[in-house]
């Protein structure tokens, strides 16, 4: 059996069974692990490791050195052969051999000539396993003789001919590489008209006067001897055909006189090669090198095509002008016809060049060294290819095979040995060798059995640490033949390992192909064969993956801010990781701005080359991990420079510029500015914008201007400074294009006309010498353009005009060179006067007791004498008796703009009389005033009254006092009284309605209940309606024989130390409901009602003091102790609005039965309780007191 161990990955069948490595093929031969033990102990055939080359050109002025190295077991001896013939070195004192190898050194540098050891040397390494020779290889000494003595004639040629001059150089070894210089050692320029072929030669298509030179000369330069042979100079003279016919008649004897043709144009002819056709035979994979060289004049153009095919793209090259086609790496496929064409304008030629390839032999499959067991098979196989096909012949031992000692486990066919039951006598090593006639290959492949016991050769004990959730592979090296069996397990008791987790490689190499936590453990592998058994153990760690858990983000920054990337790392806390920084995968830049801190890298003042990729790379002994992120610097652009001017016009130039650096952000936009110098130095206007992928602008112009233009360019991060100002260009003057702008006629007197105009500026004169003509004329009369030319201003007053009287306008510009086009025509007025006439019939119409409706007629159009501005209403209101000592009176103002004849007066006082006049309004000012007409307004419905005030309460009655209302808007009917008593639980009782005359200002209320609390509500009325009303609270006083009991028992000693008692009782209960308040913090009224849900044993609100409130659904105003009257006894009206929502009719204030007010849940602030807690029971003495506290 022929056993090898492959390289690659194989998975063995399927199934559970102990999965034992099996490492067997039927074909196929043991491999010797490159150990340097085991290479100790193990015997081997010998084998060439380093050989001189089959063609082996030496320097004649150094020693000879031919290389001969083996391997082997036991070490090799060498011998080496000359021609064919055993060579002796011990007999030759010049030759030695290097201890330990068959390298030769003949030393002819002391004596001796190297063509003494020209020849074919073969070298044999020869141990107790067989011996291998090299190749045959053929000493030479490089040669580098001199150009042969010749006399070169000078040549004389018409201007326009085609010229060769020969180079012919000598025959050399290797050969030399030719080219042209001059007496300078200056190489000679080539071109399409004049280059060099590859026999050397100097081709010119035709000549011309400059190629007139004494100095061309061929020089070859012999690179293996380092020297340069130099051929005699060539004289070389192109005249023109009356010069040639001189010099043919001076020098007829004396000069070379080359071609009596016309140097008229002519069409293409190859100077190489010659004729329609030609052959070349060129060797596989050498360069194909094709050249076709025309002479013509013009210059002819070399092209290249492939009958029936295409050229090799990516291993064709054109050099010397197109005049040589290479191939490079030519194979048998580019064998085929090629064609090269030569063309100028007056025709073309062509030449085809037929390529054969042929081929020295290559080896499709080389023999190799087979490593058997005894009893085991294996081949040899030796196949080449070449053209023609190589013969494949056999040696052993360095001896043909037909004449070598005969083996019986061998048997040869034809390119292949094939070898059967082979023993340890069977060792050997076989030559092939693959021959034609353009070369040989020579291979040496040994045939070595060996019986060798297994041997693991991977270190004992070996820990393989490993990164979880990655393969891990843990090594068993091993080598036996034959070849072993290996075996895994886990364990000290482990059972054999399985296929089903685990992969097994026919190198013995065990893959765990997902390494987790539980996989860490001691590992063993165990190698048989027939001759024995080895193992050898092994452990696994398996580690936390190495991650980057905040990776840095990219980033866009502006130059000179400060940028910050996170790099956050987690890893096994067994390893030390380290974190590295790389910019654009090289080290950070050595500059302190550069800080790198545990988790980040920050980078200040950013300057445009910090820009690029940063990666934080995390490393442990085990794993790395990196994250890039890409920085960009980005700012404003660059000022674009270089500004030009070109196609300079009179109205327009290019301007063109180059883009400044865009800083990583993209230019959107151009734009460009001018100076003017003539008129506004130093001010920039804006004269254009461009895209940002434009670079010129054709720029329109205006005349007499001196133009200066700047650029600047625009990204998403803002502007560029300016550019550098481009030239100065001046346009020509011209007459003004426009006229004056905002022209207006405007009298200032009534006798006047005023005529002004925006003038231009001088960028808009367009020519020195800017005036202005002035015309006017009447409207609607007659007369002619009156006309004036005025200097560079903008007002021209017309004196002695009519009053307002409508006139035509116009204005034009003018310059030195001429008139701007015809300006348009305005209407303007001549001055205004006060209108002279007032409005007639004038009418009141009274819509409501606060407005009124004003008619009138409208004055003549003539008596205005102005521009109808509109009409204007005074009105006053009638002064009282009181009011007419005033001096003055307050008269109001409306206008209504334009023609209208009707208008409103809003915001008028019931029951008043008013006075108006109207008049009319111009551009001047008011007119006469139309005669006065008064007007009453009806009543309205009063105010509320000025006060209300309860005096004098007592027991069952209380007096009410007030003043009239400040605006009664009429007269006064009646004021209407209602009242309506309010119990201890705020509900309110009956009310009751009393009308009071308007005549009052006092009244007594009788009957009325003791200690009861009074809502009043209180308002006058007109025959309109009733007017705002007042409200007020009062109390009526209690019993006076109560009131004196309380006061008996309020003097007492022990009712006092009581309510003392009382009271601290009630403030060390506050202080630990306020303590647990803050403790316990704020909770719903909803929880605690849950909490006690039976209201039989909640306390009253009268237990702890306090009281349930109304609120006041009007104005939410609660009411406050000690504030419901004041001392007076007198309320305001804006202090009472209370209505009777206040008292429990309303949906915001109701109450509980146990008293507690249900408003609370509603989300109302809480109102201060009541004044007391009134009932209409008798109060006991402790609410009698705190009635009056």
């Amino acid at each position: 059996m022929q056993l090898k161990i492959m390289p690659k990955k194989k998975r063995l069948s399927a199934g559970r069974v102990p999965l034992i490595l099996f490492l067997c093929q039927t074909i196929s031969a043991l491999e010797v692990p490159l150990d340097p033990k085991l290479l100790e102990d193990l015997v081997q055939p010998p084998t060439i490791t380093h050989q001189s080359p089959k063609d082996y050109i030496i320097d004649p002025r150094e020693n000879i050195v031919i290389q001969c190295e083996a391997k082997g077991k036991p070490p090799p001896s060498f011998s080496w052969t000359r021609n064919g013939t055993h060579f002796d070195i011990d007999k030759d004192p010049l030759v030695t051999m290097k201890p330990d190898s068959g390298t030769l050194i003949i030393n002819i540098m002391s004596e001796g000539k190297a063509e003494t050891y020209e020849g074919v040397y073969q070298c044999t390494a020869r141990n107790e396993r067989g011996a291998a020779i090299s190749n045959n290889i053929v000493i030479r000494p490089s040669r580098s003789p001199l150009w042969t003595k010749e006399k070169l004639e000078p040549i004389t040629l018409q201007n326009g001919q085609p010229l060769v001059l020969p180079c012919r150089p000598p025959i050399g070894l290797p050969p030399a590489i030719i080219f042209w210089m001059d007496n300078s050692f200056q190489r000679l320029p080539q071109s399409e008209r004049v280059s060099q072929g590859l026999n050397g030669d100097l081709y010119f298509s035709n000549v011309l006067p400059e190629d007139t030179r004494e100095d061309y000369i061929c020089y070859a330069r012999f690179n293996h001897t380092q020297t340069i042979q130099q051929k005699q100079p060539i004289s070389l003279k192109v005249i023109s055909v009356d010069e040639l016919n001189d010099t043919i008649a001076a020098n007829l004897s004396d000069t070379e006189f080359y071609g009596a043709k016309s140097s008229r144009e002519r069409p293409p002819t190859f100077l190489t090669p010659e004729g329609n056709a030609s052959h070349k035979e060129e060797l596989r994979g050498n360069v194909l090198s094709l050249e076709c060289i025309a002479e013509g004049l013009p210059t002819p153009l070399i092209y290249w095509i492939k009958e029936d095919g295409t050229l090799p793209t990516n291993r064709t090259v054109y050099r010397n002008f197109q005049k040589t086609l290479q191939i490079i790496q030519v194979s048998e496929a580019d064998s085929g016809n090629y064609q090269c064409i030569a063309k100028n304008a007056l025709g073309a030629i062509h030449h085809t060049i037929s390529v054969t390839v042929k081929a020295a032999p290559y080896w499709i499959m080389a023999p190799q060294n087979l490593v058997l067991s005894p009893g085991e098979d294996g081949t040899l196989i030796c196949r080449a290819n070449g053209n023609p096909k190589p013969r494949i012949s056999w040696l052993t031992n360095g001896v043909p095979i037909e004449i070598a000692p005969d083996d019986p486990s061998r048997r040869i066919d034809g390119d292949t040995i094939i070898f059967s039951n082979v023993q340890e006598r069977s060792s050997a090593v076989y030559q092939c060798n693959a021959s034609n006639e353009y070369g040989y290959l020579l291979a040496n492949a040994f045939v070595n059995v060996l019986a060798e016991p297994p041997r693991i050769l991977t270190s004992a004990n070996t820990l393989y640490q490993v990164i979880a959730n990655r393969p891990a592979f843990l090594d068993c090296a091993f080598f036996g033949s034959p070849l072993p069996t290996i075996e895994w397990f886990k364990g000290a008791k482990g059972s054999a390992l399985h296929e089903d987790i685990y992969v097994f490689h026919e190198n013995g190499t065990l893959e765990i192909p997902v390494a987790q936590k539980d996989n860490t453990g001691t590992y063993t592998c165990v190698a048989r064969n027939k001759l024995g058994t080895a193992k050898n153990e092994v452990h696994v760690e398996v580690k936390d993956p190495t991650r980057i858990i905040e990776q840095p983000e990219y980033a866009v920054v502006q130059r000179g801010s400060t940028v910050s990337f996170e790099c956050r790392v987690k890893h096994d806390h067994t390893l030390i990781a380290t974190v590295t920084w790389l910019k654009d995968n090289g080290e950070l830049p050595n500059d302190e701005r550069f800080t790198v801190a545990k988790d980040h890298l920050v980078v200040t003042d950013v300057r445009d080359d910090d820009g690029g990729t940063y990666t934080c790379v995390a490393n442990t002994t085990l794993d790395d991990v990196s994250a890039s992120a890409v920085l960009s610097v980005v700012d404003v652009p660059n000022p674009p420079f270089d500004l030009e001017l070109t196609s300079q016009l009179d109205t327009s130039v290019q301007l063109s510029w180059t883009p400044g650096d865009d800083n990583n952000s993209p230019i959107t936009k151009f734009i460009i500015e001018y100076e003017d110098a003539m008129h506004e130095a130093g001010l920039w206007h804006h004269q254009a914008e461009v895209s940002g992928t434009q670079t010129t602008a054709q720029l329109k112009l205006s005349p007499y201007v001196n133009y200066s233009f700047r650029v600047m360019a625009e990204n998403s991060i803002g502007r560029s400074l300016p550019s550098e100002a481009s030239e100065q260009y001046q346009t020509k003057a011209a007459e003004p294009d426009k006229n004056p702008t905002a022209v207006e006629g405007l009298g200032s007197e009534p006798d006047n006309l005023v005529i002004t105009w925006k003038p231009l500026n001088g960028f808009e004169s367009n020519g020195p010498g800017l005036q202005y003509k002035v015309s006017w004329r009447q409207k609607d009369g007659d007369d002619e353009w009156t006309s004036v030319v005025v200097a560079n201003v903008s007002k021209y007053i017309v004196s002695g005009t009519p009053t307002f009287v409508p006139y035509l306008i116009k204005v034009q510009a003018l310059n030195v060179v001429g008139f701007a086009p015809e300006p348009a025509v305005v209407m303007g007025h001549s001055g205004e006067d006060l209108p002279m006439v007032a409005p007639g019939n004038v009418r009141v119409n009274v819509v409501n007791s606060t407005l009124a409706e004003v008619h009138w007629d409208p004055v003549p159009l003539k008596s205005i004498r102005g521009h109808l501005q509109g009409y204007r209403i005074y009105y006053w209101k009638a002064q009282s008796s009181s009011q007419r000592n005033r001096r003055h009176i307050e008269k109001k103002i409306l206008t209504f703009q334009g023609s209208k004849t009707h208008g409103m007066l809003p915001g008028l006082e019931p029951f008043s009389h008013y006075t108006l006049n109207v008049r009319v309004v111009n551009g001047k000012g008011e007119g006469p005033a139309s005669p006065d007409r008064a007007f009453s307004t009806p009543e309205g419905v009063p105010s509320a009254p000025s006060s209300l005030k309860i005096v004098n309460p007592t027991l069952d009655s209380l007096t009410l006092e007030w003043d009239p209302p400040s605006h009664p808007n009429g007269l006064l009917t009646e004021y209407t009284l209602k009242y309506q008593p309010i119990n201890s639980t705020h509900e309110l009782g009956p009310l009751i309605d009393l009308k009071i005359p308007a005549n009052k200002t006092r009244w007594t209320l009788k009957n009325l209940n003791f200690s009861t609390r009074y809502k009043f509500y209180f308002y006058a009325q007109t025959s309109v309606g009733p007017g705002s009303q007042i409200t007020e609270e009062a109390v009526t006083t209690v019993d006076e024989a109560m009131a004196s009991r309380q006061v008996d028992i309020a003097t007492q000693g022990w009712f006092i130390g009581l309510m003392c008692a009382v009271a601290l009782l009630i403030l060390i209960l506050l202080i630990v409901c306020f303590i647990r308040r803050n403790k316990g913090g704020k909770y719903p009224v909803k929880e605690k009602e849950d909490a006690h849900a039976d209201p039989e044993i909640q306390p009253m609100k009268e237990d702890d003091g306090t009281f349930g409130e109304y609120s006041d659904a009007e104005d939410h105003k609660p009411l406050k102790k000690g504030s419901r009257t004041p001392s007076d006894r007198t309320v305001k009206k804006e202090d009472s609005d209370d209505s009777l929502v206040d008292y429990g009719e309303g949906v915001n204030g109701q109450f509980n039965e146990d008293g507690s007010f249900i408003g609370q849940y509603s989300g109302k602030k809480e109102k201060e309780p009541a004044e007391g807690n009134e009932s209409s029971e008798a109060p006991s003495p402790v609410n009698a007191m705190n009635s009056f506290v």
